[in-house]
């Protein structure tokens, strides 16, 4: 049984797979990682191993706390991973944009993958056929432009993302949505498009926390799945394991 930890910005994903099944999930602010952290090793006291990715800051004393109860390995530039890394500053690639990479080279072998992770910023990750890994772009989160539009303004409102939205907002409100989610679709939807051109047999993977709200909005085929750096975390695993 592997318990797979994904850090981000603001808060910590958790999940348990058990003969490559993810059988239980957990989600909970970085500032509540020992408390929820005590409570998962005590429901899962058989866990065999556990694996680790961040990108954001956990506090010392709660990874020395999941070290001492369990095998682990923290993920780091240094890790094996499964493709050739050709990005031009390799020490300076997010870890979560490794391990996404990795995932989606080994769940879809022999094609040109795309990984789309809709979190606090928009990145994107190209990874060929042949397991190499370009590289990609890195825009602001739908959040980040909510934030950014009342911040560098004076009289522009904070709004939160809206489930109403439409091409030509009627009041001052209504257009910051179609700003910001539609520019956020077309953004993503112009950069399929132009991978897609360059790319034949290209696969898309989204994932991230506004995974789910936009793939319903995308008019582009699509694998849509938020946990996806969790599953990709237990797919290194299983392949570091084999290759050591």
């Amino acid at each position: 049984m592997l318990l797979t930890i994904d850090v981000g910005n603001s808060r910590i994903k958790v999940a348990v797979f058990e003969h490559n099944k993810q059988v239980d999930f957990f989600i909970f602010e970085t500032n509540e990682a020992l408390k929820n952290f005590k409570n998962i090793f005590k429901k899962y006291s058989n866990l065999q191993k556990i694996i680790l990715s961040s990108v954001g800051k956990l506090d010392e004393e709660v990874v020395n706390f999941i070290k001492s109860q369990f095998q682990t390995e923290i993920i780091e530039h240094k890790s094996k991973f499964p493709f050739t890394n050709l990005y031009a500053t390799p020490e300076t690639l997010g870890i979560d944009r490794m391990v996404l990479a990795a995932g989606a080279t080994l769940m879809y072998p022999n094609q040109n993958r795309l990984i789309i992770d809709t979190g606090t910023c928009i990145t994107y990750d190209f990874v060929n056929a042949e397991n190499e890994y370009l590289g990609g772009a890195i825009s602001p989160g739908i959040k980040i432009r909510y934030k950014s539009l009342n911040n560098y303004t004076s009289k522009l409102p904070l709004l939160s993302i809206s489930e109403d939205f439409e091409i030509i907002g009627n009041s001052t409100e209504s257009a910051i949505h179609s700003g910001v989610i539609n520019g956020v679709i077309f953004e993503i939807e112009g950069f399929i498009s132009q991978y897609s051109l360059k790319n034949q047999d290209l696969t898309i993977i989204l994932t991230g926390g506004d995974a789910e709200f936009l793939a319903k909005r995308l008019k582009s085929t699509i694998f849509a799945n938020s946990n996806f750096l969790l599953e990709s975390l237990n797919l290194l695993s299983l392949y570091t394991e084999k290759n050591d």
